[in-house]
């Protein structure tokens, strides 16, 4: 496969390392966590096989493309804007998450409508560039930013701070009856597959995915699972675990670097971090725009010949962030988002039967 195809995949999963999907998790440390992690990695996986063989069919084509083909107006248009809408939610709820944790650990002095604005800015633009940039752009930001991520997580994990008998201790409930919320946003770590709705037009050549990929992409899994979970309760304790908002900045704040110039990891695991949390956004609102504007056909908007109609959804998106971050507080977004994650959760396996459907009409329309 493509080294692209494991971007989209791997952003989303390290990008929610951070994020509502630990607090969610370790929230029902003692309901059925661990089980489900084990369901959604399952599931996770299956999907991801699913939706990558599917594409993988039809290289080139994207599923609005797909469904243009295959069904009625009356369908797929307000299906696709159905997509667009869960797609810039996904970015929205990385974007408050992560102004939150910019005024509650950087800058506790900004306002933080300033902050979401200058957030907003910094990703809205990059998501107008075509789709081959935007994976330019993640492929160099990524490279700038994963060594010292991976560098801090070996670290935590060597850490003599990371106490494994609360590890033992947490995995002993593995009996527990899965719990749906914990499954859901375990479930969601998976779905940076579905940005192949859209970027699959990069792939232009059939992929190879067989036992070898697919291996890596469970093992990748594993990992980023366990670090999500595993990894704060270590350093934290287990009993109450639940009571943190952000676990993972608790855990980095429990490392240090001593021959650096920064000692304490925190600032740095932020501003590395921030760099995955702008690709995250990046995809996902890329995603989201070529979405509307295939609904509302915004390449044919011109003005003296000019199209602008591009830039239309630019003022809906902003205003909507700087709405929802001065509306919402962190307990809010969490109890949100979990409720997002519900939705997806149901409506992505159930997309696997709209998949059928359209490769066998496929089979005539060729």
């Amino acid at each position: 496969m493509s080294r692209f195809y494991y971007y989209l995949i791997l952003i989303n999963m390290v990008a929610n390392i951070i994020a509502s999907v630990p607090a969610i998790l370790l929230h029902y440390h003692k309901e059925g966590a661990v089980s489900a992690m084990i369901m959604a990695l399952i599931f996770g996986v299956l999907l991801i096989t699913i939706y990558t063989r599917f594409f993988n069919s039809f290289p080139g084509k994207t599923l609005p493309e797909l469904l243009a083909t295959t069904t009625a107006k009356w369908f797929h248009l307000p299906f696709v804007f159905s997509l667009a809408v869960i797609w810039f939610v996904a970015g929205l709820i990385t974007l408050i998450t992560f102004t939150f944790l910019l005024i509650r650990y950087l800058t506790p002095e900004m306002p933080i409508i300033q902050i979401c604005l200058a957030l907003s800015l910094s990703v809205i633009f990059g998501c107008l560039m075509k789709t081959e940039r935007v994976l330019y752009t993640v492929e160099i930001i990524l490279i700038i930013s994963s060594p010292l991520i991976i560098y801090i997580f070996i670290k935590a994990y060597g850490s003599d701070n990371l106490k494994w008998d609360f590890v033992k201790e947490a995995a002993l409930y593995v009996n527990q009856y899965p719990n749906f919320n914990s499954f859901s946003a375990s479930f969601f770590i998976f779905l940076g597959v579905a940005n192949l709705f859209l970027f699959n037009r990069f792939f232009k050549e059939k992929q190879t995915f067989r036992m070898k990929q697919l291996v890596f992409i469970f093992m990748i899994s594993i990992v980023t699972l366990f670090t999500t979970y595993f990894i704060p309760i270590g350093f934290n304790g287990f009993e109450h675990i639940d009571e943190l908002v952000y676990p993972w900045i608790s855990t980095s704040d429990s490392l240090n670097m001593d021959f650096f110039v920064i000692e304490r990891v925190l600032f740095i695991f932020l501003l590395f971090y921030l760099g995955i949390a702008f690709l995250s956004i990046l995809i996902h609102w890329h995603v989201s725009l070529e979405l509307l504007k295939f609904v509302f056909k915004l390449d044919d908007i011109k003005y003296k010949e000019k199209v602008i109609g591009n830039y239309l959804p630019i003022p809906f998106f902003i205003s909507i962030s700087l709405l929802m971050v001065s509306l919402l507080n962190e307990y809010q977004l969490f109890r949100y988002s979990s409720y997002f994650y519900h939705l997806v959760v149901v409506i992505f396996p159930i997309m696997v039967i709209l998949f059928f459907f359209i490769k066998r009409r496929m089979k005539y329309a060729k």
